[in-house]
C-alpha cells in the first residue's frame, strides 16, 4: 500500500510540475556591443539552468532584452519572477515587489567625455553644446540626468542638442567627427577607450550605483534564500564571475535607493484634463465612464482593471512634458467617437507617460472629458480593488 502511495504522490507531484507555468526571467545585460550582450546573456541562462535544476521543477523561460522602457514597466506589472538587469531596472523592481538577491562588484558610474583637447571642463561649461547619450532608459542616461537635475537645470535645457544610439561604444565616432561635444559613458568605457589610446577625458562623474543584479519577485516559490543558496554552490556562476573579474556581492533594499528615485516621473497635473485616484475611477467606472489601458498587451493580459479596453501607446518620443507626439504611435480610432464620453486613460504608475501623453492626444483630438489615471494599474491593485488577468 505504501509503494502504490508513493508511486501515486510521484505522479502527482509530475502532473503538478507539468501544470505549473515556467519561471520566468528576463536578462538584460546592459548597453554592451551585441555579441558581449548574448555572451553574458548566454552565460546568466546557463548559470540559472544548472543551479535551479533541483527547485523550478517546471522548468525555465529566459529571455533576453535589450529594451530597458519596456523592462521598466514589467517591473511594475510583475511579468517576471527574475530580473537579471542594470541597477535602474532592478531598483525599479524592488520598488515594486522584489528582492535584490545578489549582483557583481563592478560599480557604474556615468561619465561625461569630451575631447582632449576641448575646451570643456566640467558640466556647466557644457552648457549648449551637442550630448550624445545612449538610449533614454540607458542605465547611464538616468545618472546623468541625477547630475543634471542636481545642478538645478535638465538635460533638454542645458544642451543644444542630443544625439542617442543604442550601444556606448557608439558614441566614440560622434565624438570623433565632431557630431557630438560631449557624450556620456559607462566609466569603464572611458576607461577602455583612454586604455586604447583615444585622446578623450572625463569632465564629470556620476554617484556610483551597483552593477548587474539580480533581483527576485517576492512571493515567488523560488525565493531569494534559495536563489542565494543555489548560486554559492553553482560552478558556472563561478565561471561567470572569474570572467567577469568580479565577485559575488548580496545587495539590500537600500543599495538601489538613489538609483529607483532617478526616474522620469510624469507631471502632477494635466490641463484640460481630470487627475483621478483608484477610488475616482472606481466611480467612474460605475457611472459607465471608460478605461483605456494604453500599457502593452503582455502587461494587460497579467492584470488589468475589469472592463478595461486595451489601446496601447507605442512611445518613441522624450519623457517630457513638451514632447513630441507626431513620434509616437496612438490610434484615436479605437477611441469612442462621442468627444463628451468619459475617458480614463492609465498605463503603469507615475513614472509611466503613456498615459499622460495618450490623455493628451485625446485633449487635442476634442475630448471634453478626459481623466488621467496618473497612480495607473498599480495603484488600482494595491489598493485592494479587484482586477482581472493571470496574476488574478
Amino acid at each position: 500500500m505504501s509503494a502504490y502511495c508513493s508511486a501515486s504522490d510521484a505522479s502527482a507531484q509530475t502532473a503538478a510540475a507539468s501544470a505549473a507555468p515556467p519561471l520566468r526571467v528576463l536578462v538584460n545585460p546592459g548597453d554592451n556591443s551585441e555579441q558581449s550582450r548574448v555572451v553574458l546573456y548566454s552565460a546568466w541562462k546557463v548559470v540559472l539552468e544548472q543551479a535551479l535544476r533541483k527547485h523550478a521543477t517546471a522548468g525555465l523561460d529566459v529571455i533576453l532584452s535589450s529594451d530597458a522602457t519596456a523592462d521598466l514597466g514589467s517591473t511594475r506589472s510583475k511579468l517576471h519572477d527574475i530580473f537579471i538587469a542594470p541597477a535602474h531596472v532592478v531598483g525599479s523592481a524592488v520598488r515594486y515587489g522584489y528582492q535584490p538577491v545578489v549582483g557583481l562588484d563592478k560599480p557604474v558610474q556615468a561619465v561625461l567625455v569630451a575631447p582632449l583637447n576641448s575646451s570643456i571642463g566640467n558640466l556647466a561649461q557644457a552648457e549648449g553644446k551637442r550630448l550624445g547619450l545612449p538610449l533614454q532608459d540607458s542605465v547611464v542616461t538616468y545618472l546623468v540626468r541625477g547630475e543634471v537635475n542636481a545642478a538645478n537645470t535638465t538635460i533638454k535645457s542645458h544642451f543644444a542638442s542630443v544625439y542617442d544610439t543604442r550601444y556606448q561604444d557608439a558614441l566614440l565616432p560622434c565624438l570623433q567627427v565632431r557630431r557630438c561635444d560631449v557624450v556620456a559613458v559607462e566609466k569603464g568605457v572611458f576607461e577602455r577607450w583612454v586604455a586604447a589610446g583615444e585622446p578623450v577625458k572625463a569632465i564629470m562623474e556620476s554617484k556610483p550605483v551597483p552593477g548587474l543584479s539580480l533581483a527576485v519577485r517576492d512571493g515567488a516559490k523560488t525565493g531569494a534564500a534559495i536563489l542565494q543558496g543555489a548560486l554559492a554552490d553553482s560552478q558556472p556562476f563561478a565561471n561567470l564571475l572569474r570572467s567577469e573579474n568580479a565577485k559575488a556581492v548580496v545587495y539590500t533594499p537600500a543599495d538601489f535607493k538613489y538609483v529607483a528615485t532617478l526616474g522620469y516621473f510624469t507631471p502632477r497635473a494635466l490641463p484640460g484634463a481630470n487627475v483621478v485616484d483608484a477610488a475616482d475611477v472606481a466611480q467612474l467606472l460605475q457611472r459607465g465612464g471608460i478605461y483605456v489601458d494604453t500599457r502593452t498587451e503582455a502587461e494587460f493580459k497579467v492584470g488589468h482593471v475589469p472592463g478595461a479596453v486595451l489601446v496601447p501607446y507605442l512611445e518613441k518620443s522624450a519623457k517630457e512634458a513638451d514632447f513630441d507626439g507626431s513620434q509616437d504611435k496612438f490610434d484615436l480610432a479605437r477611441l469612442v467617437p462621442n468627444r463628451d464620453a468619459e475617458l480614463i486613460f492609465a498605463c503603469n504608475g507615475p513614472e509611466c507617460w503613456k498615459s499622460f501623453k495618450a490623455s493628451k492626444a485625446a485633449l487635442n483630438a476634442g475630448y471634453r472629458k478626459v481623466h488621467w489615471f496618473r497612480g495607473g494599474f498599480p495603484e488600482w491593485r494595491s489598493s485592494g480593488m479587484k482586477f482581472a488577468g493571470a496574476n488574478h
